[in-house]
């Protein structure tokens, strides 16, 4: 007897996948689940073997399938004041709380209650378009896990046709967003007492001074910089979000790092502005130097997510839209990243597309509402008389 999406919520929700973590355990459920249906699932493992991708493929073994996308990493609960348990689904005045309940472990839910009719569908003959699953690892922590989802799959030589990526959207498709790149910075110096500071390298200053540029290009692209009206922050942001450095306030530090992230909008390009923060990293590393040989200013990039702009008059957007129920010129444009943009990076066309609201993502007492579950079955349940048809019907919407 197929289940309901919350009892499959409930389940997931009570594997601790937080990134930091191996998502295993809950990878392992879902294969089990789908090969009780009679559905094989293939896996690509991290590098260490504690995390894992999977694949799975329903209906025609030719042809182009749909994939529906989700990542099973959730983020931290460290420091948040939970009212439950936040890896114990509990369920009170129409809404369903737990850490990933909305991010996104409740697309997953619905795509896996959706599952027990697609097969009966597939087994029967009945099934035009093949489907897939793709479940990913270390989405949260940039994006890691997909690339080699994506990889295994132009290897194996599965075709793809689109990809809806179960974000929570509330049903409301989203059609470009930014990238994201983080760097850290590490500013070595030369230590010294105090009382003789012209003898030292001050790490924390010439890192603040470095700080500060990035402040300033960031004040000149909210003035000056390219604008597109579509997104709630509609130009490129830079932010300073990690600083460390120094032991003691009576010791110049040798020593200070720092992260710092770019967003920028899709046909940007952000290297122009890590161009400028490397050239003025140089200038100051000169300065450095004229006291200590051994001072240096380094850079590491940490994540590199690229933006996603949707492909117009697509057969996933046209799925996503026509089916919930608006137009696409009312999709939306929004500065959070996904794994949107390594599948277009792939040449595979998508839409951003799930139940939930983002705003209760991350946050202390994540819920998602449980009619935003069912809005999700009923598309699903339209889909999948579009992919036995081949076709919208004309009572789609009945």
């Amino acid at each position: 007897m197929p289940q309901a999406p919350i009892d499959i919520l409930a389940r997931l929700v009570a594997f601790d996948t937080t990134s930091r973590l191996s998502n295993l355990a809950l990878i392992e459920w879902v294969s089990d689940y789908l090969a009780g249906l009679g559905v094989s699932s293939h896996l690509t493992f991290s590098d260490a073997g504690d995390k894992a991708n999977l694949f799975a493929r329903v209906g025609p073994v030719d042809g182009p399938a749909l994939v529906l996308s989700g990542h099973t990493d959730v983020v931290p609960v460290d420091g948040q004041s939970w009212d439950t348990d936040p890896f114990e689904l509990s369920v009170r005045d129409g809404r369903a709380y737990g850490r990933g309940a909305a991010d996104m472990k409740g697309f997953i839910a619905c795509v896996l209650a959706w599952m027990p009719g697609l097969v009966e569908q597939a087994r029967a003959g009945r099934l035009c378009r093949p489907v897939g699953i793709a479940l990913s690892y270390d989405e949260e922590v940039g994006c890691l896990g997909v690339g080699r989802l994506i990889e295994d799959l132009a290897r194996r030589g599965e075709s793809v046709s689109g990809c809806v990526i179960g974000e929570p959207t509330g049903m409301r498709p989203v059609i470009a967003h930014k990238g994201i790149a983080h760097y850290r910075c590490v500013v070595t110096g030369r230590e010294a007492h105090s009382s003789l500071t012209p003898q030292g390298v001050n790490a924390i200053e010439f890192a603040a001074r470095l700080i500060t540029h990035i402040r300033k290009l960031a004040d000149a692209e909210a003035q000056f910089g390219h604008r597109h009206a579509l997104y709630d922050v509609p130009f490129a942001t830079l932010q300073t979000g990690v600083i460390r450095g120094g032991v003691a306030g009576n010791i110049v530090p040798k020593s200070c790092e720092f992260i710092f992230e770019c967003r920028w909008l899709p046909g940007d390009r952000h290297e122009r502005f890590i161009d400028s923060v490397r050239e003025y990293a140089g200038v100051l590393e000169r300065e450095m130097r004229q006291v200590s040989g051994a001072a240096s200013i380094l850079f590491e990039p940490l994540v590199n997510c690229p933006p996603f702009e949707a492909v117009n008059g697509s057969e996933v957007l046209h799925y996503a839209c026509e089916l919930g129920g608006c137009r696409e010129s009312e999709g939306a444009a929004v500065a959070y990243t996904t794994e949107a943009g390594r599948f277009s990076e792939a040449g595979i066309p998508c839409v951003v597309f799930g139940p939930g609201h983002i705003r209760e993502a991350h946050r202390p007492d994540e819920f998602i509402e449980l009619e935003q579950l069912d809005a999700c079955m009923n598309w699903l349940e339209k889909l999948g008389h579009c992919l036995v048809d081949g076709k919208i019907r004309d009572d789609t919407f009945a």
